[in-house]
């Protein structure tokens, strides 16, 4: 009934997180903890090596200090093209900015405001108007550096719910027709471009916003592809990798690549982005994960108004990729990133740049669904069947073992295969089953149990009391009739012993064997019934259905009478009685259950079985042996040797019974013991056949075989002196009658 409960508070634990996990409905903390765990493996995993491939130009404090308040006049921005490519040689340059409006700085509004004066209208003064126009224009002249070098320029998509004005002259797209490298492309409803004279200026040009913005604000992805009515635009960063990859002035093409094992190409197949020679890993959306070498710092920096008046070395940014982006805290751009808080945003389309030249873009599997989900399974699986049945301490270990391999695995893929493996789902997910479990197992089971320690503890051993919790039944002590075994023990003339002794030495004596006795019948599962004075009632097969009751009962006989023995020699050394033990066991068809009045319950066995068990008990006297069964007992445990006692009416029944004594396990006997029960079976089978002086030669030549012979040598030899005065009869079947127990 518990393993039920937990399966049904466990499945719809499970059921939850799968919801979530296919996208039908979403639970803001599972996607909390798995940005946190991916965060730290970020954090865990940075190179924190600068990358002197790409060189960010820096529009810092320091350059306005010396240049003036940003927006700087267009005419300087083509200076720092122009000196960026022609003096210090790099091969590509990226604008980290956007500029959609004419140059603010330019002297054309005062040539205006000149020409419509009455100066103006001077012929000479309009000519020379007409050819400062192109000197004054610094859009101009901003163009045509542009128009020299080619250099990406940066612009603005704006998806539903930004402004719908269209500012600016968008760049040729990546392609015109998205269906031709079918994604499920982020779509933008409007954009802010540039100038139609500088983009005609340079076919190049990438979007620098981010739609794929974490909800906490975080820069964890980025999408290389975006989709404004049917063309695909690609990123500032893309385009940068592109325009510098190529040998000529035309970018390195850009293609997608999808499943090859075929079928329709679409975003479930998506797998690549190719660019050049360089394939990267992108999700559904075209977008990456950012792959952050290390703080803000991991690319070297260069004062743009070092770069501008020729004071850096040339041969530090020779060959480089370069991006003019700034750091200046009152222009604000910056981020929040798993490496930094306050984190340049230039420094973004960097990483994405070194990440794709070093193939370090983490890739998140098509298939993650399904791991993650499996994941989540062996998880369900291993507490529902496993944890309650362990102890406190291995379930502690278990737990943290899982984490370890949890964390272990995802950080492994992580590393050696750029898998992102997910890590806070599945360790929320185990956090939740620890506690519910937990609180489940203090809270009810644990209450159960206690309930079954009160009921059962005096009588059963606690590891049986620990699964007589988890079946409410069993706790509930239902009275029933079923097949068990039943045990009496006494000790041989405990009351004249008890008479000699004061009542305090009465008492600690009969604790002494009487504790020893019940510590060997809880070790072999057996219950308690009861104890009468000195001796003691005991069943296997309740509360607990137990296939092994017959077996281990003459287990627990066998070792009673060992430890009986040992006791034995102690008390003689104390100078105290000697105690002799005398065992009666029976199987068969009881009734058990919780019985008793309104004013007292006893859990207990009653029936014939029972009845016979103790009528055992009292012929091991009579034997002289220590303990004997009955034949459904032997018939259960065959491989087992036993002494045929005798066939006996005990007193209070009219069917006779074969009576054993238990010696062990067959295969363990010894070739003396062996050979002495062949020799005592012929001589049974002498007496029964009423062969008088064969039987009684041979139980005679057994007694005589060992300085120690068996008592039962002497029972048969008396028995037989008897019945070769007065012989029995024809019609004698070998039963023995018993008048007293």
């Amino acid at each position: 009934m518990h393993t039920l409960i937990r399966f049904v508070l466990t499945s719809f634990i499970l059921v939850g997180f799968l919801l979530h996990l296919n996208g039908f409905w979403t639970i803001s903390l599972i996607e909390q903890v798995e940005r946190l765990t991916y965060d730290a493996r970020v954090r865990a995993s940075v190179l924190n090596e600068v990358d002197d491939r790409i060189a960010i130009i820096d529009i810092d404090e320091k350059s306005l200090a010396e240049e003036g308040q940003w927006p700087w006049p267009r005419r300087k921005l083509g200076a720092v093209v122009d000196v960026l490519y022609q003096h210090y040689g790099i091969q590509a340059l990226a604008l980290d900015s956007v500029f959609p409006e004419p140059d603010g700085h330019s002297g054309l509004p005062w040539l205006g405001a000149l020409e419509g004066s009455d100066v103006g209208q001077l012929e000479g003064v309009q000519r020379w108007i007409g050819q400062q126009r192109k000197v004054w224009d610094d859009d101009r002249v901003f163009a045509a550096a542009l128009q020299r070098h080619e250099p990406v320029l940066g612009f603005v998509l704006k998806g539903l719910g930004g402004a719908e004005a269209q500012l600016g002259q968008l760049p040729p797209a990546v392609v015109d027709d998205a269906r031709q490298m079918p994604a499920s492309y982020i779509r933008a409803t409007s954009y802010t471009a540039n100038l139609d004279t500088l983009q005609a200026a340079t076919p190049y040009a990438g979007f620098f916003d981010n739609p794929t913005l974490d909800s906490d604000g975080v820069f964890r992805r980025v999408p290389l592809l975006q989709q404004h009515d049917d063309a695909v635009y690609g990123s500032l960063a893309l385009m940068t990798l592109a325009r510098a990859l190529s040998d000529t002035r035309e970018p390195a093409q850009i293609e997608l690549e999808y499943d090859a094992r075929g079928g329709p190409r679409n975003a479930l197949n998506l797998e690549y982005l190719r660019v050049g020679t360089y394939r990267v890993p992108v999700d559904e959306n075209v977008a990456v994960l950012v792959p952050y070498r290390g703080a803000q710092g991991s690319f070297p920096y260069f004062s743009v108004s070092d770069v501008l008046h020729q004071r850096v070395d040339p041969e530090a940014l020779r060959g480089r990729i370069a991006i003019l982006g700034t750091t200046a805290p009152g222009l604000k751009d910056h981020r929040t990133t798993p490496v930094g808080v306050a984190y340049a945003g230039v420094e973004v389309h960097a990483n994405i740049i070194s990440g794709i030249l070093d193939d370090r873009i983490k890739h998140k599997v098509p298939y993650l669904v399904g791991i993650e989900t499996t994941m989540l399974v062996v998880i369900s699986l291993i507490f529902t069947l496993l944890f309650p049945r362990v102890s406190p301490l291995l379930g502690t270990l278990m737990v943290g073992g899982m984490v370890v391999g949890l964390a272990g695995l995802s950080f492994g893929l992580w590393r050696t295969a750029d898998f992102v493996v997910p890590l806070g789902g599945p360790l929320l997910f185990l956090f939740i089953l620890v506690l519910v479990q937990m609180t489940y197992g203090y809270f009810v089971e644990a209450r159960a149990k206690r309930e079954v320690a009160r009921l059962f503890g005096h009588y059963v051993p606690p590891e049986l009391v620990s699964e007589m919790a988890q079946d409410t039944l069993a706790a509930e002590m239902r009275s029933d009739s079923r097949e068990m075994t039943v045990l009496f023990s006494d000790i041989r003339n405990f009351t004249s012993i008890s008479e000699r002794l004061p009542p305090q030495e009465l008492t600690a004596l009969m604790n002494e064997f009487l504790t020893p006795l019940t510590e060997v019948i809880h070790r072999h599962r057996g219950t308690i019934d009861k104890y009468m004075g000195d001796a003691v009632m005991a069943f296997w097969g309740a509360p607990l259905p137990d296939e092994q009751h017959a077996r281990r009962a003459l287990q627990a006989a066998l070792e009673m009478v060992g430890c009986m023995r040992r006791l034995a020699d102690e008390f003689r050394a104390r100078g105290l009685p000697e105690l002799r033990i005398g065992v009666g066991i029976n199987t068969g068809v009881m009734s058990v259950g919780n019985m008793g009045s309104q004013f007292r319950m006893a859990y207990t066995v009653l029936g014939d079985a029972v009845n016979l068990g103790s009528r055992l008990e009292g012929l091991t006297k009579q034997y002289g042996v220590s303990v004997i069964c009955g034949d459904s007992t032997r018939r259960l445990v065959d491989d087992w040797a036993y002494r045929d006692l005798d066939r006996v009416r005990v007193k209070g029944k009219v069917e006779p019974v074969g009576i054993f004594e238990p010696l062990g396990v067959r295969a363990e006997l010894d070739a003396q013991t062996r050979k002495e029960l062949k020799h005592y079976r012929d001589a049974l089978l002498a007496y029964r056949n009423q062969s008088w002086s064969e039987a009684e030669l041979q139980f005679y030549q057994l007694q005589k075989s060992r300085p120690d012979p068996h008592p039962i040598y002497q029972v048969y030899l008396d028995r037989i002196e008897i019945f070769k005065r007065m012989p029995p009869g024809p019609e004698w079947d070998g039963v023995f009658t018993h008048t007293s127990k």
